[in-house]
């Protein structure tokens, strides 16, 4: 089956569902994730935004990933006025916490919390948030049981469904796990990125705990699409936050050095073939993996949205490719791989 095939097919087909968790949700195993369209990611459009929310929306996708800070708060406003323009509502999971010094656990007040939370209310127009994530806090925060304390009341009081945490590392996500209210855990997962599935997502399992995996194409080295001559906007965080400078340098392709990366994905196009895109290819891989409830990758653009939703329909990775994948990891991207990761 080629993309264009998948594309059409999954404008027939509706996608398939997983439980998110305990909450009760049943949630697209393909959701978007919407960063790009608050800002951090070269310039979008009011009306692109809405097209991207749109062509995702009919397409099937049923969970959308926003932050607070993402655009300070235009992504959410943006999600806020596609929904109200089209009379549904899907499942809308936020962020919160990066409001606060990214280094300085103390920041995380019930009073911080509780105000960066009634601000993502009235950015998205509702009463009550369907997902809360602790959005990459400082690693103290995650033993910290006044933090949890608070999300439950929070959930008591009905400002918020249920709450979750994103995580840097595995070991962030094994001390979450160990929070019984903790219901979601968003973590990198991708061709490049497999530290995850030795221990964090077989714990998650256990725990019925939902995965979303993000940055699944490695901040579109992915696509296939990028040369070692590829250049990003100055106000794209594929230029500025290459080593790290603004914020974690995994949310940037991955941790992996550009070039590294670049040369890596042109095998994985290789293992692919010629009738399927490398995104799709391994955005599939990312769905196939055992405990991950739906993987959020980006889109700037329509093609790129019905692109993601496409790779549903895709038939599960052989074993050869599997193996061809793996050893791509092997030779060319785990000697870059940090240890915490």
């Amino acid at each position: 089956m080629t993309v264009t095939d998948g594309i059409a097919e999954s404008a027939n087909t509706p996608l398939e569902t997983r439980p998110l968790g305990r909450t009760g949700a049943d949630v697209s195993v393909v959701g978007l994730g919407t960063w790009q369209l608050g800002g951090d990611w070269g310039d979008v459009t009011e009306d692109d935004a809405a097209a991207v929310l749109d062509a995702a929306l009919d397409a099937g996708v049923t969970l959308l990933d926003t932050a607070d800070v993402y655009g300070d708060g235009r992504s959410e406003e943006r999600i806020r006025k596609a929904l109200a323009a089209r009379g549904e509502r899907p499942f809308v999971a936020t962020k919160a916490g990066r409001r606060a010094d990214l280094f300085v656990a103390e920041t995380y007040t019930p009073e911080n919390l509780r105000a960066w939370i009634d601000r993502s209310r009235r950015n998205l127009g509702v009463d009550t948030l369907d997902l809360v994530q602790l959005h990459c806090p400082p690693p103290a925060v995650y033993s910290d049981e006044r933090v949890y304390e608070t999300l439950d009341a929070l959930v008591e009081e009905q400002a918020i469904a249920a709450y979750g945490v994103s995580v840097e590392t595995v070991a962030e996500g094994l001390t979450a796990l160990q929070h019984p209210g903790v219901q979601s855990i968003q973590v990198i997962l991708n061709v490049f990125r497999r530290k995850p599935l030795e221990q964090l997502l077989p714990a998650a399992q256990r725990a019925e705990v939902g995965i979303l995996a993000r940055v699944p194409l490695a901040s579109g080295l992915l696509s296939g699409k990028y040369s070692t001559d590829t250049t990003f906007a100055a106000d794209d965080h594929r230029n500025f936050n290459r080593n790290g400078e603004a914020f974690d340098v995994g949310e940037t392709f991955a941790g992996v050095p550009f070039e590294v990366g670049v040369a890596a994905a042109r095998e994985v196009a290789e293992v692919a073939g010629p009738d399927v895109t490398t995104a799709a290819f391994a955005l599939r891989w990312v769905i196939d993996q055992p405990g991950v409830t739906t993987v959020i990758p980006g889109a700037r653009n329509v093609q790129q949205a019905l692109g993601n939703v496409a790779a549903a329909s895709l038939p599960s990775l052989t074993a050869g490719q599997l193996a061809d994948l793996e050893r791509v990891y092997d030779e060319r991207i785990r000697a870059h791989v940090h240890d915490r990761w």
